[in-house]
């Protein structure tokens, strides 16, 4: 070591730096300066997160997303600057109007423009706000018409919500058709008619609608969501998995968008996800109805976050109070509701059926559910006869669900009883197959996760059924040709 080592030692200094929202307002400004907008829009997002309730900054923020054609969202911002930040910020009145504008909300354009004139008449936007008020009253007459039909719009919309909240698809199905045929790029009616003809037991025509606004309307969320749940819900694997990673590339700015983009991932059981997206809109002061506390409560359950789970849950109660006692934690609370599992037995589908009489294995109704079934298959009638009387052998269908149950809400992850009894289906009347129940539990179990883009090892399922590495792989391979023979038959 040289003589002069210690001198040179001394001259390394090491200097903190914590960037603070004014730093990255600098920045997004610069960017936007450059109209590099979608490099402005995640500085001022972050300037928002470390500066929270910042007027300016927000504001700021609204005029880009406007510029992107993100008017609703834009108009969150705005509204909130007014209602909770500084309502003495009255050009966020213009900018209301000019957003309204654009989504063709003349009523409330006109509102907002007007406002700003009588409380701002010499301000900086004065002169653009006249002009956009002469524009909306040009045509007078046309003006009346447009808000009429806005107006009409806005009530068939919440007419058809309603009809779709109380089970009504068949007249939800013709209102949605109306609204269609008036306003053909409505996209919004388009995915609430898709809702309804699945509920109403018409999957194809559902997709086929789905598919329509796809291609009319590139890169519909709402279209994608509901194309990822549909699938989840027919047992499609390979269809989840593609709209699951389109999904996971999705970045949207839009609280609704973040909001359907969570409770999508939810939906098809991937919590970790779901979870992100439903925390950072709470962060954000997100204030949701039922089902966003619904969702963020099971999502930070699954996750392994009980204080958020909890906490959420209390807010679904307050908020739905009938939802008492169906709390994720709560396994026995999600299998009561008897028409629920009547619809599983009453289902075209054997492995749908054959859930069912699961379900049934779960409640005290067996009596009431069993009273008029009647198996179409051998399985399912030894199953039917099982739990009738439960002196005879369980078929191993049901064991294999019963380890299952373990570890995993049967109307959570729903998707994984099927696979299995799907296969419990087909290989019914192999005598030759293995009967090592915890085994075939436990490759059943890993190669769901694997369809779901989970991260598991074969070791650790192994010792969570416990198993030897040995005999899950066996097994692992087993179900693999299980499923291709299903896959081809």
């Amino acid at each position: 070591m040289s003589k002069d080592s210690e001198a040179t030692k001394a001259t390394g200094i090491l200097l903190s730096f914590t960037p603070t929202g004014e730093y990255y307002f600098a920045k997004g400004l610069k960017a936007y300066q450059r109209r590099d907008n979608h490099k402005a829009i995640k500085y001022l997002e972050r300037a928002m997160e470390l500066e929270p309730g910042e007027p300016m900054i927000a504001c700021q923020l609204a005029i880009i997303l406007s510029e992107n054609g993100e008017y609703t969202e834009a108009n969150r911002l705005l509204h909130m600057i007014l209602e909770e930040w500084d309502e003495q910020m009255m050009e966020c009145h213009y900018f209301l109007a000019n957003n309204y504008a654009h989504l063709g909300l003349f009523k409330d354009a006109f509102h907002h423009a007007s406002l700003y004139m009588q409380l701002e008449g010499d301000g900086e936007f004065a002169e653009d706000a006249e002009d956009l008020l002469d524009l909306l009253m040009l045509e007078g007459e046309d003006m009346e018409e447009e808000l009429y039909e806005q107006d009409d719009l806005i009530s068939k919309q919440e007419e058809a919500r309603e009809l779709l909240e109380s089970g009504e698809f068949q007249k939800a199905t013709i209102l949605l058709r109306e609204v269609i045929e008036k306003f053909p790029e409505y996209w919004s009616a388009y995915n609430n008619l898709a809702l309804a003809y699945y509920y109403l037991g018409q999957p194809q025509k559902a997709d086929d609608i789905l598919n329509e606004v796809l291609e009319k309307n590139h890169g519909n969320l709402h279209a994608l969501c509901n194309k990822a749940v549909f699938a989840f819900y027919e047992n499609d694997w390979q269809t989840v998995k593609e709209y699951k990673k389109l999904l996971e590339k999705i970045k949207p700015i839009s609280t609704e968008h973040q909001f359907k983009l969570g409770t999508t991932f939810a939906l098809i059981g991937d919590y970790a996800l779901a979870y992100s997206w439903l925390k950072k809109l709470s962060k954000q002061g997100f204030e949701g109805e039922g089902p966003f506390y619904y969702w963020l409560s099971y999502s930070a359950y699954h996750t392994g976050r009980m204080q958020t789970a909890e906490k959420s849950w209390q807010r679904v109660i307050q908020l739905n109070p009938e939802k008492e006692g169906q709390e994720p934690w709560n396994k026995g609370s999600e299998h009561q509701n008897v028409e629920v599992i009547k619809k599983q037995l009453a289902s075209e589908q054997v492995e749908e059926r054959l859930f069912g009489l699961f379900l049934t294995s779960l409640t005290d109704e067996k009596e009431e559910l069993l009273s008029s079934y009647i198996g179409e298959t051998i399985l399912e009638q030894e199953y039917a006869q099982y739990l009738f009387k439960e002196e005879t052998v369980a078929p191993l269908a049901h064991n294999i669900a019963s380890e299952f149950y373990q570890f995993h809400q049967p109307t959570d992850e729903a998707e994984l009883y099927m696979m299995w009894f799907s296969i419990a289906a087909a290989m019914y009347e192999n005598e030759s197959l293995p009967k090592n129940e915890k085994a075939y539990a436990s490759a059943v179990d890993y190669i769901w996760r694997k369809f779901r883009q989970e991260k598991v090892s074969q070791q650790s399922l192994a010792a969570q059924y416990g198993l030897s590495v040995t005999t899950m792989k066996k097994y692992v391979k087993i179900v693999h040709q299980l499923l291709e023979d299903l896959n081809r038959a």
